[in-house]
């Protein structure tokens, strides 16, 4: 905007100067075409303000509906926070059922890597068995895949190809083919559309138990709220990765007999541990670094519970003790991992919004299910995107509103007047309506992108209004009345606005068509600009000059009904009778 304003003022009036001639409008070919159906379109345009003025009741009736309608799309429209991308890679979770083996989980993965690898978009493949993504804990039962694709070029090189080859694509195609999977469940997962903010481009919810009851409680609550969002159209899958009934063996150490035979319970908690799980029992060093030598049993030493009766420690007198006589075991339910969110046991819940529906729909439906779900001692709070959205709330509106504030203040210095800038900013209701059939006869979403394009709409709406105002005032003063100056400001200057709106609007285009990394950004912007300068460019021109000459009149009001000055003498000097107006005749 500087290097803008220091051109504007400097250079550009210098090269009009020295660039522009006079030279009269050629009489024959395409260009005097033009100038003559030009000149139609401005005789009828000036035909139509005049009207519009002479019926302003009709117009008025337009203008409201026109105000109906922006409240109105407003509300249809559906509103998200940033637009997911396609950023070339993506995630995938699996998530096999409670207590299944870590063969079981390897075989499943090496099903779902094998469909990845047949499509032709994949570029490469790592699987990380025994590893959620999700909550980023470490389980036998869970695998996470990460998958990147082609170069955006390849996959983007014409419009059919990036139709089969986008990442929403990818994930359908994929997801569709791992229905015959029946081992385990599917997850694909798209990165979030600001790297570093959540796991994925979903929603992310917790479900929190604020009076630390139990963990099956907090199992059951959470299975029937994924019930519950399976009834709302709003909602696609909602996934957990909590378990508090999984199967579980609890081993207790017989105390008693423990120190009748002599055994520390000590030793009788690592046996275990070395066996069933694992131990670090030293460290070496080599290659500059420090290793460590971790101690477990092979897999077919550790896969029923009935090896438990294999296993023997040492007394204190030296005597190989079984660890079956001293350990009881019996089958029992409850949560592999704990996870807590904000100091509270909680369950972790993700998510999306289905087809048609905006993520602002997806988070107004799971907030009316966890009202009416959760019971007293429980609550739920957001994290990643949907956080971040729900924070951000009504900030855009704050944004718009200081837009329009700058914009009438700023005018109302230039024109000296509190009453003349409301005739420029009648002009932005018009890019309002404009950006908003556009987006929604595209589908798009009322977004963080869309809401700039419109905070940008307020100063393209208002310099398009400017350039007849300022005409208008112009003539007004050179003594012609509102009616005139309002129809022939609107008149001269309606060339110049469609041609420099024109020209804005396919600089617009590639934003409107725009294939490959950050499309729906651009979309989003350039769907809402270029609609609203259609707008801003055909409907506020007819209106805008109805609106000067009404807010003429009321700034003049106050100044025809002061009584004229006087002399010390008395009576009223001729020059302070007012200058009869032509439509007094």
């Amino acid at each position: 905007m500087a290097i803008s304003g220091f051109v504007a003022l400097t250079l550009t009036p210098a090269m009009c100067g020295f660039l522009l001639k006079h030279t009269s409008p050629p009489t024959r070919g395409p260009f005097a075409w033009f100038n003559r159906q030009f000149d139609r379109l401005t005789k009828a345009y000036g035909s139509t303000v005049l009207l519009t003025i002479r019926r302003m009741g009709m117009a008025f009736i337009v203008f409201g509906v026109m105000m109906y309608g922006i409240v109105h799309l407003f509300k249809v429209i559906p509103s998200s926070f940033v637009p997911n991308e396609d950023q070339g890679y993506t995630f995938a979770q699996i998530v096999m059922p409670d207590a299944a083996s870590m063969k079981r989980t390897i075989e499943t993965s090496e099903k779902i890597d094998e469909i990845f690898s047949k499509n032709p978009a994949v570029a490469d493949r790592t699987v990380v068995n025994g590893f959620s993504f999700i909550d980023g804990q470490y389980k036998p039962n869970v695998a996470a895949l990460f998958v990147t694709f082609r170069d955006f070029e390849e996959r983007y090189k014409s419009a059919d190809v990036a139709k089969k080859e986008n990442v929403k694509a990818i994930l359908q195609g994929v997801f569709a083919e791992s229905q015959h999977v029946d081992s385990g469940v599917f997850i694909p997962i798209a990165p979030p559309a600001i790297p570093g903010i959540g796991t994925g481009s979903g929603f992310e919810f917790w479900i929190q138990d604020k009076l630390g009851g139990d963990p099956v409680r907090l199992d059951e609550i959470t299975q029937q709220f994924i019930a519950e969002t399976t009834k709302e159209k709003a909602l696609g899958r909602v996934a957990t990765t909590y378990r508090g009934i999984s199967q579980q063996m609890r081993a207790t150490v017989n105390r008693a007999k423990a120190v009748l035979l002599g055994v520390p319970i000590l030793d009788v908690n690592n046996a275990l541990q070395a066996q069933f799980g694992s131990i670090v029992v030293s460290q070496f060093t080599q290659y500059s670094r420090v290793w460590n030598v971790v101690l477990q049993a092979d897999a077919p030493y550790r896969e029923r519970p009935t090896d438990l009766t294999k296993l023997y420690t040492r007394s204190t007198n030296g005597k190989m003790v079984p660890l079956s006589a001293i350990v009881d075991t019996e089958y029992v339910k409850g949560p592999d991992i704990v996870p807590h969110f904000n100091g509270f046991p909680a369950a972790q819940l993700i998510g999306a919004a289905a087809p048609g529906f905006s993520s602002g729909d997806a988070i107004k439906a799971m907030q009316e299910i966890a009202a009416r779900v959760l019971p007293d001692g429980y609550g739920y709070e957001w994290s990643g995107m949907a956080y971040e959205e729900i924070k951000s709330g009504s900030s855009s509106t704050v944004a718009f509103a200081f837009g329009i504030l700058i914009v009438f203040l700023i005018l109302s210095a230039m024109y000296e007047s509190w009453s003349l800038p409301g005739a420029v900013l009648t002009a932005v209701p018009f890019g309002l309506i404009g950006a908003l059939v556009a987006t929604w006869g595209r589908g798009l979403e009322n977004d963080v992108y869309f809401q700039i394009g419109l905070l940008v709409l307020v100063g393209l709406a208002a310099k398009n209004a400017i350039l007849i105002v300022e005409f208008a005032i112009e003539l007004r003063q050179s003594g012609k009345s509102a009616l005139d100056a309002a129809v022939e400001a609107g008149e001269m200057r309606l060339r110049p606005i469609i041609m420099t709106s024109l020209a804005f609007i396919f600089g617009c285009v590639p934003l409107w068509i725009a294939l490959g990394a950050g499309m729906n950004a651009r979309h989003s912007l350039g769907t809402g600009i270029i609609g609203g300068m259609i707008g801003a460019s055909t409907l506020a021109l007819v209106f805008v000059p109805l609106f000067f000459f009404l807010f003429d009149k009321l700034a003049s009001r106050g100044k025809e009904d002061q009584p004229p000055p006087e002399f010390e003498g008395g009576g009223t000097p001729a020059l302070a009778v007012p200058h009869a107006k032509h439509e007094d005749y």
